[in-house]
């Protein structure tokens, strides 16, 4: 019997660079909006210029998500400007509202700027993990990154999202291996595996039985001009 993801509140959705946090953000509020739940999500990546959450505003929008930005004008402006912005957002917060932060350590300084909305508020932040990604191919570079991403966001670390893949050349032992390889970091930090995603195009392939956690199917959307994002299933 499959797992359901079962995540709401105030959820944090962190990363290193190529960890495909974006993805993971756009397709898990698709997933939760059709679970029954009021869903928002927050575009607060002031790191990666090309592959953000804005990018799929209209398709989310089409689907009842909220997608909440900075004014058009402030895009490419410095933390202070995000802030309040935001902090209303936070301070009430949907059935499940999702800040998808930016790249590394770097990225997560959003976090501290909104450290007073935050305060007193039921928060949790996920680390997305994808080993077949410089950086986060060993337990000892993953737990590095979280540490770094830790000390400037303000916050701890709740769990982790297995995210293995390799674009469009990902194959069902990527996403075996993967599990494996984040299902050891979970055992070793003590934090639990939320859950792990799966490329729709590879999912009849997959044995859901190999895995102890729920599976969240990927609908690509971030994806260069002369291809086309997929639709959700």
């Amino acid at each position: 019997m499959e797992r359901e993801i079962d995540l709401s509140g105030i959820v944090i959705i962190v990363g290193n660079y190529g960890s495909g946090k974006t993805e993971v953000s756009i397709n898990l509020a698709v997933e939760r909006k059709r679970a029954g739940l009021a869903v928002r999500i927050a575009d607060l990546d002031l790191v990666n210029p090309y592959f953000r959450t804005r990018e799929a505003k209209d398709t989310l929008a089409s689907l009842g998500i909220e997608v909440v930005l900075p004014p058009e004008e402030y895009l490419q402006a410095d933390l202070p400007i995000l802030s309040p912005v935001v902090a209303g957002m936070i301070r009430q917060p949907e059935q499940l509202t999702l800040l998808d932060v930016g790249g590394n350590d770097v990225g997560a300084r959003v976090l501290a700027a909104l450290g007073d909305a935050l305060k007193g508020q039921s928060v949790q932040m996920l680390q997305v993990v994808n080993p077949l990604r410089p950086g986060t191919s060993t337990v000892k570079g993953c737990l590095e990154m979280q540490r770094s991403i830790e000390k400037m966001a303000g916050l701890p670390m709740s769990g982790y999202v297995g995210n293995a893949n390799l674009i469009d050349e990902t194959t069902v032992k990527d996403i075996y291996e993967g599990y494996e390889f984040v299902k050891n970091l979970s055992d070793k930090s003590g934090l639990p595996l939320e859950f792990i995603t799966i490329p729709r195009e590879i999912l009849p392939k997959t044995d859901l039985g190999q895995f102890g956690c729920p599976v969240l199917p990927i609908d690509r959307q971030l994806v260069p001009p002369w291809k086309k994002a997929l639709p959700f299933k």
